[in-house]
C-alpha cells in the first residue's frame, strides 16, 4: 500500500475509530487472489468486543464507499482487534500488558521473559520468574533497552477477573 493511500485511509478512518473510543492500531493492505484485503486493526484499554468490530466495520464500509480512496477494484474489508501475540510497540501496548508475561529482545542483544508490573514514561518494572524453585526477582528496564517485545501466551494463567473474585 502506498504511503499516500495509507495516509489517506488513516485520515479517513481515525475519526470513526476514535468516535467509538478505540485506537486505530494499524491498517494493512494485501492481495488475496484477484481481490485486495483491507485489514483495519483497532484496540482499547478494555479490549474490543466482536459487536464493536461489526458495527465499526459497517461504518468504515459506508465511509469507504463515499470516497475514492480504495479505487474501483474489489476489496474485502476486515475490522478486528490485534492478536494476543502482536508486537508491543507503543507505550499504551505496555500499559495494556500489565500483569502479562512478555518476551523481550534486548538491545544490544539478549532475551528476557518477565511479567510487567508497572509502566511509566521511561520504562517498566518487571518480575522475572524464578527458575528451578528459586524466587522471582524484580528488574527495571528502560524502553530504550528494548529491541522487540511480544506477550507470551499463558494457557494456565488466571484471568484478572478471576483473581479479583
Amino acid at each position: 500500500m502506498s504511503t499516500t493511500q495509507s495516509d489517506r485511509l488513516r485520515g479517513l478512518l481515525e475519526p470513526l475509530v476514535a468516535a467509538k473510543g478505540l485506537d486505530l492500531e494499524d491498517i494493512e493492505m494485501s492481495k488475496a487472489g484477484k481481490r485486495r484485503m483491507l485489514r483495519v486493526i483497532v484496540d482499547s484499554d478494555e479490549g474490543v468486543e466482536l459487536d464493536a468490530c461489526a458495527e465499526l466495520s459497517r461504518e468504515v464500509s459506508d465511509r469507504l464507499d463515499e470516497t475514492d480512496v480504495m479505487g474501483e477494484d474489489e476489496y474485502v474489508l476486515e475490522v478486528s482487534s490485534p492478536g494476543a501475540d502482536r508486537p508491543l510497540t507503543e507505550h499504551r501496548h505496555y500499559v495494556r500488558a500489565i500483569g502479562r508475561l512478555v518476551k523481550f529482545q534486548l538491545e544490544p542483544g539478549g532475551e528476557l521473559i518477565a511479567r510487567i508490573l508497572d509502566v511509566d514514561d521511561e520504562g517498566m518494572d518487571l518480575e522475572v520468574p524464578g527458575v528451578k524453585g528459586r524466587k522471582a526477582t524484580a528488574r527495571r528496564i528502560a524502553f530504550t533497552d528494548i529491541a522487540k517485545a511480544r506477550v507470551e501466551i499463558e494457557f494456565n494463567r488466571k484471568d484478572k477477573k478471576e483473581e479479583e473474585a
